[in-house]
């Protein structure tokens, strides 16, 4: 069997149960991993009915250029039916989207216009103004509008709903979904609650963003919107695909908790997913006291962690935003170089010979000295030079007979200024233990490689 092209493989992607990340809840958690898609993103399946449908409407011709504000994976959803379907593709975007969205767009022949994040959204210069801006002024083009095309709700209540109730068989009690456009979490919602009525619908919204204000008063409060940087999520208007009336709740989840919730996913599911998944698993964990043992969870994952290498996954932008504490030096970091190397030592009763065959073959300068497994001293160059010095035959005598203290064990998180302190004229290393007990060496030239 094949298909008989990469649209074809849209939808079927597969629901996988959370192990690790939801351990503290009480419930049956699911995954819908929708960056199985071909643009690896839950957009594949928007963009293709979108245009379908606007080929059907006769609003998609030969030769039309495609124009949408995007944050990125509906673009690539596009791009991707326009390159098999024949048409060209403009796409406006925000500064706060990661660098591979755009760089991702324009390998598959977009044109990407990047507009600022803060600015209304009827600021000419916003990226939802400037898509209207040139489909106005374009011969022969076609604005999706993802926001207010009910294409996209009818995308899910077509596929991604039944897709879900059919792999829980109908057992699913709960939906989670980061609310964007809000094509999912409404066509998924009226799917799943004309199946079962009792289906809690549970969308998840960015602090800066208007939809829980909404939802819990009516009101469109502009105090609420303010630049946040969680992408695919939350919004600063009223799509019409959002359909309050099948959303149960909203919860709003920090930047820093999705951020981190989205690099244990990976790190602990072997899930690599974006921004919106963590957001998501980070505010079931917050709504974890509603929860019963016999409930079942389903949380769309929207994306591909490969869309964050640059921002979630990269250690200094974390950093920076204070995601992550700025770490210091400690013991355990500074064998980072050679943490999977076995360490060299000599035993008590080897001669001074064998010390400095060893030394010379490892280039290094010091050695501890073991005794049946413990270590009961030390050596380094200068000591046995200046012995050597004053007696030349010492060299065929053990190396128990000039033997140093040894070397002092420090704890794995010692900071670099006090592992430093611990060395000096007498003392020319340190010993580690990593959490596997395994020994590792310490030495000055550790120290200068970590502080350059």
């Amino acid at each position: 069997m094949y298909y008989q092209n990469i649209l074809d493989t849209i939808g079927g992607t597969p629901l996988v149960k959370l192990n690790k990340v939801t351990a503290e809840l009480p419930c049956t958690v699911l995954a819908k991993i929708e960056s199985f898609n071909p643009g690896n993103s839950i957009k594949d399946r928007i963009a293709l009915t979108m245009v379908e449908d606007a080929e059907e409407e006769g609003l998609l011709k030969q030769g039309s250029t495609i124009i949408e504000g995007t944050s990125g994976n509906t673009g690539m959803g596009l791009a991707i039916a326009a390159i098999v379907k024949g048409y060209k593709c403009i796409f406006t975007t925000n500064d706060k989207q990661s660098k591979e969205k755009v760089d991702i767009l324009r390998a598959l022949g977009a044109e990407v216009i990047v507009c600022p994040t803060a600015v209304a959204p009827d600021d000419p210069r916003s990226y939802y103004s400037v898509a209207e801006r040139l489909n106005k002024e374009i011969p022969n083009s076609w604005y999706p509008n993802q926001y207010n095309n009910l294409s996209n709700t009818k995308a899910h209540y077509e596929q991604t709903g039944p897709e879900i109730w059919e792999q829980t068989e109908g057992e699913i009690t709960h939906l989670v979904v980061g609310v964007g456009t809000g094509g999912t979490i409404s066509g998924c919602a009226k799917f799943l609650k004309e199946k079962n009525p009792d289906v809690k619908i549970w969308g998840i919204d960015s602090y800066g963003s208007v939809f829980k204000k909404y939802l819990e008063t009516g009101e469109f409060d502009e105090k609420e919107i303010y630049p946040y940087l969680t992408e695919g999520i939350g919004e600063d208007i009223l799509p019409e695909n959002v359909d309050f009336d099948l959303i149960d709740h909203f919860e709003k989840v920090t930047d820093k908790d999705g951020a981190l919730m989205t690099r244990a996913i990976t790190r602990k599911e072997g899930i690599f997913v974006g921004y919106s998944a963590g957001s998501a698993v980070a505010g079931l964990i917050q709504m974890k006291d509603q929860l019963k043992k016999d409930d079942t969870v389903v949380i769309i994952m929207h994306d591909h962690g490969s869309r964050y290498v640059a921002k979630l996954f990269n250690d200094d932008w974390m950093r920076e935003r204070g995601f992550l504490d700025i770490q210091r030096n400690t013991a355990l970091s500074l064998v980072e170089n050679h943490k999977y190397d076995d360490l060299v030592t000599i035993g008590i009763d080897d001669n001074i010979l064998k010390a400095i065959e060893t030394m010379s073959k490892f280039d290094i300068s010091q050695i501890p000295v073991k005794e049946n497994g413990e270590f009961v001293g030390s050596i380094d160059d200068s000591h046995i030079f200046a012995a050597l010095l004053k007696n030349p035959d010492l060299k065929n005598q053990p190396i128990k007979e000039i033997m140093q203290d040894p070397f002092p064990f420090v704890d794995p998180n010692t900071s670099i200024e006090e592992v430093s302190s611990n060395i000096n004229r007498g003392n020319s290393a340190v010993l580690v233990k990593d959490a596997g007990d395994k020994v590792h060496i310490i030495t000055k030239q550790d120290i200068i490689q970590a502080i350059q």
